[in-house]
């Protein structure tokens, strides 16, 4: 019998646990491994127990409910028969010392918190077409824009002309305060970095320099 078909049989009480143990709701830290030459996500044991005993679970409705370490194993232990994951011993990694390491499954198929799983189910899959869909609808009117009406043309080109002063704007601004800073600095050492939070409110760019700033010159540089 195929995992496929032995999922298929799972309650839905149980699909519910192995559902939000798949999520990122659960928290649960998944490694990546290698089994038959496949790479496979596997989890410790004892990270699926504390999983099941969070807050988040506990607002889990049409799951069973949880309250102990033990009980947690125990229900860990019913999912077992179902193959949504199942249990493999760890080896050595297939390549460097930082490579995923070689899973075998194990047949004596028991849960147990110091012990390892392998996922043989993917969780809901619903992000994945929604994202293909939009990604598809993407392509399709970037080649399609010579076919577009004149106004929605104009209008994308409205927009983007707006996006490029925007950004044009950000960097007119960076090279003033720059400039003003190293007058600053030959005039009044260590200088004054007018709007020091620009990068760091508006994107990842940050410059060191702005973090020297002293407290007491944060009222003259617009802190």
């Amino acid at each position: 019998m195929s995992t496929i078909e032995q999922q298929a049989k799972a309650p839905q009480d149980i699909r519910n646990v192995v559902s939000f143990l798949r999520s990122s709701k659960a928290g649960l830290k998944n490694r990546v491994g290698v089994l038959n030459g496949k790479r496979l996500d596997y989890f410790k044991g004892k990270s699926a127990i504390k999983s099941l005993l969070s807050p988040a679970y506990a607002k889990l409705k049409n799951a069973p409910k949880v309250t102990s370490e033990s009980e947690a194993q125990a229900l860990l232990h019913s999912v077992i028969p179902f193959a949504f994951f199942l249990r493999v011993d760890r080896g050595q990694p297939v390549g460097s010392a930082s490579s995923p390491k070689t899973l075998q499954i194990n047949q004596m198929q028991m849960f147990k918190a110091e012990e390892y799983y392998a996922w043989f189910y993917e969780g809901s899959q619903w992000t994945t077409y929604v994202g293909g869909v939009v990604m598809v609808a993407v392509i399709l009117a970037g080649v399609m824009f010579p076919l577009w009406p004149p106004t929605l043309r104009l209008g994308v080109w409205y927009i983007s002309m707006a996006v490029l002063g925007l950004i044009g704007l950000l960097f007119a601004i960076a090279i003033v305060r720059l400039i003003f800073w190293i007058i600053t600095v030959l005039v009044a050492s260590p200088g004054i970095w007018v709007f020091p939070r620009l990068f760091a409110d508006v994107g990842f760019v940050r410059f060191p320099a702005a973090r020297m700033l002293p407290r007491a010159m944060c009222s003259y540089a617009l802190c």
